[in-house]
């Protein structure tokens, strides 16, 4: 009895073991993304009523679909920012733990659906629950706080397919009951997870990966299949709309995405070799890998370049046409190649996403262990218990050996970082970060010496030239050769986001500091170049910043009727009355009402039109926002005129 229940103890085991394990990480601090996703939080004083949720549940700009449900459960840990990561990262573990618990039973429910005994059912997928939770590759998931989006999309699949099993199961005795628990499980799960992360539409379509595997002889215990017409409804035309989604998406031209390094087509080529990576990784664990530095991986230009190309396309073909043959003998090596692959339809295939991430393995990697799981209880009935017992033994405790030290590493965000940073020497933005650090810590000699080391090794890369440019005027060094020197090499380089975010960045700083006119003119030189390249003039980010930026260096020059022009193109080109009400504040603060004044009424245009969705703060909060900056500015006006009055009186 005791060997027969055992699985209750591995259970809780795995659980504990996997929350213990996990602790040194919830010491770390917030991360790349994390920022920009919270930090609305803070946007109006915290989260305090009904409109302030709204515009932070609603402002979601990570996927097409604002992710609410993700953006909602954020409030579990702090309505305010900034904020203390410890708490967000705890919560992320308990949504580790949940949805691994979320997989013992859809496992569970699966294997009873393929005809397995009950007991070896249940060892089966504790057993997979336990793979799961320890492998070290879901921790960057975990403790990456922004990323319980993924954890999310994963947990309400996971409930979906649960309980789209627990359906399955009833449809011989009581169908009733079971198409209800089928459609209610799949509806829900689809949109609260989808709601969380956009390839949460995927469950239909892994429902019908499931389906496709039920082997052809698993015991006359095995529940006939959902009605056709059920399954049109509810598994294919779903999964049909996915897929004709993304073939919306497919565009061969050589500068699809004027944003990335790459085109649809070299994405392509790319990714194979990034799944083998995955799963070489998910099957070969480590402690640390890649990291977040993702930008210097090294991309296919050709079949041949690199030369892993095209076997890895090649051995990706080869899996899915393995598969297919062998989905009614080996349902479970079929599952776990099909489940993986079209997991990864959405984020590794034709929509411009970056290239490599650790995350995206979340959900993809849920039945990945079942095949080597189902082999070693094979071996235990069959040859040996001692063997198999070992074997797992030893397979967990390195799992879980391996978890802790990273979980370890990643208790330190600074040198976790750096660590990344030393690693991957391709990467233009992690050299970026190193040199940040070494200037924050007074290395300033080092730190130009880095990025111009950088530079010559990574010559495309526009944000070491800008970050360069940045530091040099931070401390009053750069010179009008320097600025040239920029706008030499700017034209034969990438766009890169961040690039623009530097100029904006360099373009306050040189405002703030109230620095050279000389300075100023050379950085509306700079604008003018970079809307003349095509890598910039392509992009919408850069297209509506370029003239709200000239209008604040213009200002800041005292050339108001040139500002007022750059102003009034950056609001049409915004029409966001959030951007439009700053410009309205700061051309009001430099001492010109009358201009604000026009400024505010191109505002008012371009709020009208604005969608709700869109808005951060209740219509009623911008139209008192709107009334009083309006007779701030006619005060200042009238004041103004007073004053001239007084000033022209013999």
């Amino acid at each position: 009895m005791l060997r027969r229940n055992a699985w209750i103890a591995v259970f809780w085991l795995a659980l504990l073991a996997t929350f213990v394990i996990y602790l040194p990480g919830l010491k770390g601090g917030f991360l790349f993304d994390d920022a920009p996703n919270l930090s609305p939080m803070g946007a109006q004083g915290g989260i305090s009523d009904w409109d302030t949720f709204q515009s932070f549940v609603m402002s979601g700009s990570a996927g097409p679909l604002g992710r609410p449900v993700a953006l909602a459960s954020f409030l579990l840990d702090d309505f305010f920012w900034p904020s203390q990561p410890s708490s967000f990262k705890l919560t992320n573990l308990w949504l580790h733990l949940l949805t691994g618990l979320m997989l013992c039973w859809s496992t569970l429910n699966l294997l009873r659906l393929y005809g397995i005994s009950e007991s070896r059912a249940r060892w089966a997928a504790v057993l997979n629950m336990a793979f799961w939770l320890l492998h070290p590759y879901m921790l960057s998931t975990t403790l990456y706080v922004v990323q319980r989006m993924a954890q999310l999309a994963t947990l309400f699949m996971l409930c979906g397919l649960a309980g789209y099993l627990h359906g399955r199961l009833l449809l011989q005795q009581r169908p009733a009951s079971a198409y209800l628990w089928m459609s209610i499980s799949l509806t829900l799960g689809t949109l609260l997870a989808a709601f969380s992360k956009e390839n949460g539409i995927l469950l239909p379509m892994l429902a019908g990966v499931i389906e496709c595997c039920v082997p052809s002889r698993a015991g006359s215990a095995t529940p006939p299949r959902p009605d056709w017409r059920w399954r049109l409804v509810l598994l294919w035309l779903p999964s049909l709309a996915v897929a004709w989604a993304l073939s919306k998406e497919i565009n061969l031209s050589a500068n699809a995405w004027p944003t990335r390094p790459f085109n649809q087509l070299e994405r392509l080529l790319t990714e194979p070799r990034i799944l083998w990576e995955y799963l070489f990784h998910l099957y070969v664990p480590r402690i640390e890998g890649r990291g977040l530095f993702q930008d210097g991986y090294v991309i296919s230009t050709g079949l041949l370049q690199p030369w892993t190309t095209l076997p890895s396309l090649l051995g990706v073909a080869a899996l899915l046409v393995a598969a297919i043959g062998l989905r009614k003998r080996l349902p479970y090596v079929a599952l776990a190649i099909l489940f993986f692959f079209a997991s990864h339809l959405i984020e590794s295939t034709v929509v411009g996403l970056e290239l490599y991430f650790e995350h995206r393995n979340y959900g993809a990697a849920l039945f990945l262990f079942l095949p080597l799981i189902m082999a070693l209880l094979w071996v235990a009935e069959r040859k040996s218990l001692f063997v198999a017992s070992v074997t797992l033994i030893a397979m967990l405790v390195m799992l879980a050996g391996l978890t802790w030290q990273r979980a370890s590493l990643w208790s330190d965000t600074e040198a976790l970082q750096n660590y990344w940073a030393a690693n991957t020497p391709e990467s233009a933005r992690a050299q970026n970060h190193l040199a940040i650090r070494l200037f924050q810590h007074g290395q300033v000699d080092e730190g130009f010496a880095l990025l111009e080391s950088a530079t010559q090794h990574l010559p495309q890369s526009s944000l070491l030239t800008m970050q360069w440019l940045l530091q040099k005027v931070l401390r009053q060094q750069a010179t009008t050769q320097d600025f040239e020197h920029v706008r030499q090499l700017l034209p034969q380089q990438r766009f890169d986001a961040q690039t623009v975010l530097g100029m904006r960045l360099l373009t306050e700083t040189l405002i703030e500091r109230g620095a050279s006119e000389d300075y100023q003119h050379q950085a509306l030189v700079t604008l003018s170049l970079m809307q003349t390249l095509p890598q910039y003039a392509a992009v919408p980010l850069f297209n509506r910043l370029e003239p709200y930026l000239r209008g604040l260096l213009l200002t800041s020059m005292g050339r108001y009727e040139e500002a007022q022009v750059q102003l009034l193109e950056a609001i049409d080109r915004y029409r966001d009355i959030e951007a439009a009400l700053s410009m309205v504040a700061h051309m009001g603060s430099s001492g010109h009402p009358r201009e604000g004044l026009q400024l505010l009424d191109a505002a008012q245009k371009a709020y009208g039109s604005q969608p709700d969705r869109t808005l951060r703060r209740s219509r009623a909060t911008y139209d008192m926002e709107i009334a009083r900056l309006r007779q701030a500015l006619l005060e200042d006006l009238q004041g103004a005129a007073h004053s001239l009055n007084e000033k022209n009186q013999p």
